[in-house]
C-alpha cells in the first residue's frame, strides 16, 4: 500500500504540475497577447507622432515663407510710412507758433472724428443694405416657390407653354420691379 500511496501522491503531484504548467502557458500567452497589443498601440502612436511631426515641420516651413513675404512687404509699407511721416514733419516745421500747431491739431482731430463717423455710418448703411437684400431675396425665393407650386407640373399644349413663358418674362405683381431704378 505504501507503493500505492506514494504512487497516488506522485500522480497527484504530476496532475498538479500539469495544471500549473497549463496555467503558466496561458499566462505566457496572455502576456504575449498583451505585449503584442501594447506594441501595436506604441507603433500606431509612434506613426501618428511622426505624421504630426512632419505636418508641423511643413507648417513651420510655410509660416517661415509667409513671414519672409510679410517682412518683404513690410519694408515697402515702412517706406510708404516714412514718406507720410516725412510729409507730416514738413507740415509741422512750417508752423511757427504754438497757436498754429493747436489750430492744425484741432482741424486734424476734427477731420479724424468726421472720418470715424463717416466710417460708422457707412458700416451701418452696409449692414442695413445687406439685411434688406437678404429679406428681398428671401421673399423672392418664397414667392417663386409658391408660384411653382401653383403651376401645373406638366404642360401638354403649346399655348400653355407660351403662357408660361409670358408669365416668367413679366414680373409678378407681388414682386418689386427693378426696371426703372431712377424712380428709386
Amino acid at each position: 500500500m505504501s507503493n500505492n500511496g506514494s504512487l497516488t501522491e506522485w500522480l497527484a503531484q504530476i496532475k498538479e504540475l500539469k495544471q500549473q504548467l497549463a496555467d503558466s502557458i496561458k499566462e505566457c500567452q496572455a502576456a504575449d497577447k498583451s505585449a503584442a497589443h501594447w506594441r501595436q498601440l506604441y507603433n500606431t502612436e509612434a506613426q501618428q507622432r511622426r505624421i504630426e511631426s512632419q505636418l508641423a515641420q511643413e507648417q513651420i516651413e510655410t509660416l517661415k515663407a509667409q513671414l519672409q513675404k510679410l517682412q518683404q512687404d513690410g519694408f515697402q509699407l515702412k517706406s510708404d510710412q516714412l514718406e507720410t511721416v516725412s510729409s507730416i514733419d514738413q507740415n509741422v516745421e512750417q508752423l511757427q507758433t504754438v497757436e498754429e500747431l493747436r489750430a492744425t491739431l484741432k482741424s486734424v482731430m476734427a477731420e479724424r472724428d468726421r472720418l470715424i463717423n463717416a466710417l460708422k455710418t457707412e458700416q451701418a448703411n452696409h449692414t442695413e443694405t445687406r439685411e434688406n437684400l437678404t429679406v428681398v431675396i428671401s421673399d423672392t425665393v418664397e414667392q417663386l416657390a409658391k408660384e411653382r407650386k401653383s403651376e401645373p407640373s406638366q404642360v401638354s399644349e403649346p399655348s400653355q407653354v407660351e403662357d408660361a413663358t409670358v408669365r416668367e418674362s413679366s414680373p409678378s405683381p407681388d414682386l418689386p420691379s427693378f426696371d426703372n431704378e431712377d424712380s428709386l
